[in-house]
């Protein structure tokens, strides 16, 4: 899996993933619980999505959130 740096790239991750595995928009957002209006949106602007229904569409999907340490970047003594 590639790795994720911005939320664009997650919105096109996930509707690459769904559309691989031959799934609508309509019939994995009912699995969510949400419109497929609604759906199409997170796909689109993901930095809409709250971090319970990006691990539900991720599961849903067939995939894990990994988050590791940068390998390329100094460690940085600010928490933020």
């Amino acid at each position: 899996m590639p790795r994720v740096s911005t939320p664009s790239q997650v919105g096109i991750l996930l509707a690459a993933r769904r559309k691989a595995l031959g799934l609508s928009q309509a019939a994995v957002a009912s699995r969510l619980g949400i419109s497929q209006n609604r759906l199409s949106e997170l796909e689109s602007r993901p930095e809409s999505f709250t971090l319970d229904r990006l691990l539900a569409l991720a599961g849903l999907l067939g995939l894990d959130l990994l988050l590791q340490d940068k390998a390329e970047a100094p460690a940085s003594k600010s928490e933020w």
